[in-house]
């Protein structure tokens, strides 16, 4: 039986990618770079991402990430007199300007909440990530957040479950369940620690070797029925 749900923020629950965009379209504004098209946004959530993975097998610390991608995003674009960490701060500071649930995600937490433990597990940072849950309302409906700035380890480490485990009602691990967008910071991060594992995957992009999924879903309102099945 299922009691409490590990939530993964962008990209299950909140539409990063609307995030993405707006703030790195605002910050190009912001920086004389004039309008940012579509297929800059795309080129750099693909360096954004490939920052993110290294990130979760412990090549990047998370600093490390946050400058590092827009490096090499301004770099291989020639706006090499635009500093990049402050590209970065501006950029952090926009992402929560734009704060959107995918879907029903907002009315199936709220109606979970009645039955179920829920928690964000995060490894976005801690500014961003704090103000993106009070923003969205997330914060009063879940019953706490783990973020890695705060934690001290990242997804999906066993060290950052660990600290999850010790700050939430101690029930079986098998009696939780993580639900997330990514199989190698959730799903993996279940599979390290035992738990039910739910892979949010909107794009039915094919399943990885290596990962152990109990449930797939395209849609969150799907989730009922998993719950169902589990508890059953």
């Amino acid at each position: 039986m299922i009691k409490i749900i590990l939530w993964d923020i962008d990209a299950t629950l909140l539409d990063f990618l609307k995030s993405e965009s707006m703030a790195l379209k605002k910050t190009f504004l912001h920086f004389g770079l004039g309008e940012c098209p579509d297929s800059k946004v795309a080129e750099y959530s693909v360096i954004n991402q490939s920052y993110w993975n290294r990130l979760e097998t412990g090549e990047l610390t998370k600093e490390q990430v946050l400058v590092g991608r827009f490096e090499e995003f301004l770099s291989v674009n020639g706006y090499n007199d635009v500093d990049a960490e402050k590209f970065c701060e501006f950029y952090e500071s926009s992402l929560p300007d734009c704060v959107e649930f995918i879907g029903n995600a907002e009315e199936t937490i709220k109606t979970l909440s009645n039955s179920y433990y829920q928690y964000a597990v995060t490894n976005g940072a801690k500014a961003v990530q704090e103000k993106k849950l009070a923003v969205s309302g997330i914060d009063g409906i879940f019953n706490g957040a783990f973020i890695s700035d705060d934690v001290g380890f990242a997804k999906p480490s066993k060290e950052f479950f660990d600290v999850v485990l010790k700050n939430i009602p101690s029930v079986n691990t098998d009696e939780i369940m993580i639900v997330g967008d990514s199989l190698t910071s959730d799903i993996k991060g279940g599979n390290n620690m035992g738990f039910k594992t739910c892979w949010f995957n909107p794009h039915h992009l094919p399943l990885k070797d290596g990962f152990k999924v109990d449930y797939q879903l395209d849609n969150l309102d799907n989730i009922f029925d998993v719950l169902k099945n589990e508890n059953s």
